[in-house]
């Protein structure tokens, strides 16, 4: 378990690097995980020890969003002060999205 759990901290140290020295716009955790999706694509398989450790972590997700739930209470009376915004917002972004991704699908699909 502590193999894999190094690999992963490895991905995420390489990621941070390539971050820092190379694509500065792009969060190294991201660069982390396209590293990792890189190597495991090379490799064409999961390592035992990296399959144990995202087992184990997939298994307690929800107490990663144990933060997250702090942070809302905590700024809950910011949040309703600008419930209209933020709902707006929101409703806004959703129907951008869904207008973004069907003219792509427009554009993309093929013709019959």
């Amino acid at each position: 378990m502590i193999q894999g759990l190094v690999q992963l901290f490895i991905f995420q140290a390489l990621g941070e690097l390539v971050s820092k020295f190379a694509l500065p716009f792009i969060p190294g955790p991201v660069l982390g995980l396209v590293l990792l999706l890189a190597f495991l694509a090379l490799r064409g398989r999961v390592p035992a020890s990296m399959d144990l450790v995202g087992s184990s972590i997939l298994q307690h997700l929800g107490l990663l969003f144990i933060p997250a739930s702090v942070g809302v209470v905590l700024y809950l009376p910011v949040l309703r002060a600008n419930a209209w915004a933020i709902s707006a917002a929101l409703v806004i972004s959703v129907l951008a999205t869904v207008a973004v991704v069907a003219l792509l699908l427009k554009l993309l699909a093929p013709k019959d």
